[in-house]
């Protein structure tokens, strides 16, 4: 900063009150070529956030927290990192065929020419502080640096041959084994659950789904895109040369002391393989089912459930709804070195110490029910199937738990007592699975507020009365919504939470079934003794202050 503009930024502070005449002229003099806002920041004197608010006021400017804010990466790409650099600017957003630019002095018209010229956009300036504009740069800095290498070593080598793209996806030191492990290690770093590799039509694109969501976080050429699937491919085992089925595998990395295992699918589309990495934390199947979430109704009634030395116990909900963070969570619970305890997955997920994993392979002839028919003949006392997907698996699965087994699966249905009319619809008949399930578990995930930012509010009395929100009448309570910080990356919710719905199976309901009472009169029934529907367990902790109504009705309504 300039002589010339850090008097500027000094005479608008004092107009604005956030410093007087005395600090301006002592912190020009201590200044010696660095910014006025960093010496003021370092005598104390303000804080950036309040001198980049205070500027924004006085030139009818925009303020962003640029740390909190989901940066555009195809308008941050626009601009040159040197230049961005030299300018303190970065492009954020492109909106209206204008160019939203981040900036620590948005009074440098000269930049602004420079930006207008160089992109071709019309400028419109926010502020921004300087801190978080340099550490946004250094960001996209680190990533573009591994794009820009990747790019220029394969330049020359666009039409080689397939094996010397193994030969350089094998290679460690190659820029596209550096690109994959940035994009593997930043994403086990923001807590991502899957990585999306995909090829556009002139662009690979990189995103992440962080707590349920998808962020994009890298755009490049597309020439990148052959390289790197072969990375993965190499890494998960998979043959390079087959591009026209799709393939799975998997692999493991550990990075900072934690294991993470991968599980891997390449789907052929038209604009090229795409590849999904699916991130499987060892740490968190070790959590017990206390630190997912429960209310006391829910978890009295599953671990009542577990208690018994047979029955079976499904757990339903939709793909990616936490059901086999459960399951495992359930594992934990009854594994003992008295018990004998056996699993069977399509994948095996998470490799586990003290108990035997069985992985389905139907090409050998591995099946669901192939394997648990062979299991049966182990004396297990526990079996876990990873999911009930046909009649001759659900008929071995509920006769197992008749016969002295407990027994805990999966099933995809949108509440606990549809599984037993999904089970019926299967072919298997209701008076044996009514008699031999324990208790159905329906579940969502949630994602959890932020401590840091979360707004406390008022809600209107007639939302809550159409939300079945149970309130006193003229005393709505206080309840939290997401407004975004540093810390959650400006989303406004960080981590996510289980919503419950357990139904016990008891003697009235099991009489209903075997009438071939449909899901309504069985929920209606349960509800009756005293059953937690999803919808109430989510709005008892939207009450709590751990998530807000909007994301209630997005997972569960």
């Amino acid at each position: 900063m300039t002589a010339a503009s850090g008097k500027r930024l000094g005479k608008v502070l004092v107009k604005a009150g956030v410093i007087t005449e005395e600090q301006m002229t002592s912190a020009l003099a201590d200044a010696n070529g660095r910014s006025l806002t960093a010496v003021l920041v370092e005598q104390g004197v303000s804080t950036e956030v309040k001198i980049a608010q205070a500027v924004a006021e006085n030139m009818g400017l925009a303020f962003v927290d640029l740390a909190a804010y989901e940066i555009d990466p195809a308008a941050a790409t626009l601009l040159a990192i040197d230049l961005a650099r030299r300018h303190q600017v970065l492009p954020i957003k492109i909106q209206d065929d204008e160019l939203v630019v981040a900036m620590a002095d948005p009074a440098n018209i000269f930049a602004i020419d420079d930006l207008r010229i160089v992109t071709g956009y019309e400028i419109r300036p926010v502020v921004s502080t300087e801190s978080d504009l340099m550490s946004a740069l250094d960001k996209f800095a680190t990533m573009n640096a591994n794009v820009d290498d990747m790019v220029g070593d394969l330049g020359e080598g666009m039409v080689s041959e397939e094996i010397d793209d193994a030969k350089a996806a094998k290679d460690e030191e190659a820029p596209v084994a550096k690109l994959m492990n940035l994009i593997i290690s930043e994403a086990i770093r923001q807590g991502a659950g899957d990585i999306y590799v995909e090829p556009l039509e002139n662009d690979l694109r990189v995103r992440y789904r962080i707590d349920g969501v998808c962020q994009e976080v890298v755009r490049s050429p597309k020439k990148l895109h052959r390289q790197l699937l072969n990375r993965i491919k190499i890494a998960s085992g998979m043959d390079i040369a087959e591009k026209r089925v799709p393939q799975d595998g998997r692999f493991g990395v550990v990075l900072d002391g934690k294991a993470v295992d991968f599980r891997v699918a390449v789907l052929p589309t038209v604009q090229g393989e795409m590849s999904v990495l699916r991130l499987l934390r060892r740490d968190s199947i070790m959590m017990s089912l206390e630190d997912l979430g429960f209310l006391e109704n829910p978890l009295s009634r599953l671990l009542d459930a577990l208690s018994r030395p047979y029955g079976a116990i499904l757990v339903t909900g939709p793909t990616g709804s936490g059901k086999s963070t459960t399951l495992y969570a359930a594992i934990n619970r009854t594994t003992k070195p008295t018990v004998n305890l056996i699993t069977v997955e399509d994948p095996v997920e998470y490799r586990l110490e003290g108990l035997s994993q069985v992985q389905v392979h139907e090409k050998a002839g591995l099946t669901f029910a192939s394997a648990l028919r062979s299991i049966l003949r182990q004396d297990p006392d526990v079996v876990m199937i990873g999911e009930i997907r046909d009649k001759e698996t659900g008929t071995i699965a509920i006769e197992a738990a008749l016969t002295g087994h407990l027994v805990l699966s999966t099933l995809h249905t949108n509440d606990a007592p549809s599984a037993i009319t999904r089970l019926t619809e299967m072919g298997i008949e209701p008076f044996l699975s009514a008699s031999a399930i324990n208790c159905v578990l329906a579940q969502r995930l949630a994602r959890r507020l932020c401590p840091e930012c979360k707004e406390p509010y008022t809600p209107d009395e007639a939302v809550l009365t159409r939300l079945g929100f149970p309130f006193e009448p003229g005393k709505p309570p206080t309840l939290y919504r997401a407004v975004g910080c540093k810390r959650c990356s400006g989303i406004g919710y960080k981590g996510r939470m289980g919503i419950h719905e357990v139904m016990t199976v008891s003697e009235e309901i099991e009489r209903a079934a075997v009438n071939h009472a449909s899901g309504d009169v069985l929920m209606r029934l349960a509800i009756s003794e005293g059953m937690v529907t999803l919808k109430q367990d989510g709005l008892a902790k939207v009450a709590m202050g751990t998530t807000s109504i909007e994301e209630i009705m997005r997972v569960v309504v």
